[in-house]
């Protein structure tokens, strides 16, 4: 598994390398010299050449050890992302984005996949029922429905007219009460695809022989299910949880965005609207690393949870 593992690594090094190259030429050599628009208009002549050089637009784009494009690598790989267009440091914005963003994402997860794999697992159990029926027809109509509808109808029913939530982030409330409605709303939003998915899953694993011999035996259908079914079908499962992850640290850009979360997904949606090249590039390639490592991750827990899947 070791050799397995150095190779992977490996691996993900032209990736990360080739996120980096992409951003540059992006946000460097296309986006251009944006020093005149962020010195303002009427600003002197001092003042951007001052600017061109401490945001580095004053080196080469290629040529030389202090290039921008070699600066662009160092940076990246010691995490010195520079300073967004406020002049704060980029990755103090992200540490500060971290908390928000991981109370939000974590527990809209942890409930999404909880719900969705225990809901699947009693409808493949009663397949073909109107149980069955009625549970792939609200699984369809929750998929066809917008996400944004979803934030819609909270903050304004739950919200604004029950008062049951806070409609906006308020300092003044625990991050539990202002994350509670962004998190119910990213729970529904999210069950339908995910349960269906979950379902096709279960299902594909109760017509295999070893279900029809332990329900023979007299096991229970609670154990047949949760013991047996749910252990042989953890490969698709943890596939689709390991992909979903690195995104966990991203935030939700619509619900931080309509709820005032200062979390990285409130500050992606800010970052590009004020072309904030610096922090885009930041998060793009922490997103890279984390899609890489979690992609590591996921074939490591397959040789963990099936016997027959070997690394070596």
């Amino acid at each position: 598994m070791t050799t397995y593992i150095i190779r992977r690594l490996l691996y993900c090094v032209p990736i990360v390398f080739g996120v980096l190259l992409l951003t540059f030429v992006l946000f460097v050599v296309i986006g251009g010299d944006i020093s005149i628009e962020i010195a303002g208009k009427g600003a002197s002549q001092e003042t951007i050449d001052e600017i061109r050089e401490e945001y580095g637009l004053n080196e080469p784009l290629f040529l030389g050890w202090d290039s921008q494009f070699i600066n662009h690598f160092k940076n990246a790989l010691t995490f010195d992302f520079g300073r967004a267009r406020d002049r704060e440091l980029v990755i103090d914005k992200i540490k500060r984005g971290v908390g928000p963003s991981l109370a939000l994402t974590v527990p809209m997860f942890f409930a999404v996949v909880v719900i969705a794999v225990s809901l699947s697992l009693v409808i493949a159990f009663v397949h073909g029922s109107m149980w069955d029926i009625f549970a792939v027809v609200v699984c369809i109509a929750g998929m066809s429905v917008p996400f944004l509808s979803f934030i819609l109808f909270g903050q304004y029913f739950l919200a604004y007219k029950w008062g049951l939530f806070p409609i906006f982030f308020s300092s003044d409330l625990t991050m539990a009460q202002n994350v509670a409605l962004p998190v119910l709303i990213g729970v529904a939003a999210g069950l339908g695809g995910n349960v269906r998915f979950y379902r096709t899953v279960m299902l594909d694993e109760m017509g295999r022989d070893y279900v029809r011999t332990a329900f023979a035996k007299g096991l229970s259908a609670r154990r047949v299910l949760f013991k047996h079914v749910l252990k042989n079908a953890l490969i698709p499962i943890i596939t689709r949880m390991a992909m979903a992850i690195p995104f966990l640290f991203l935030g939700s850009l619509l619900l931080e965005r309509f709820f005032g979360i200062p979390g990285l997904g409130y500050l992606m949606v800010e970052a590009i609207g004020a072309r904030d090249y610096s922090v885009i590039s930041a998060m793009t390639y922490i997103s890279a690393i984390f899609f890489v490592v979690f992609n590591l991750i996921t074939d490591i827990c397959y040789s963990l949870v099936d016997p027959r899947v070997s690394l070596e």
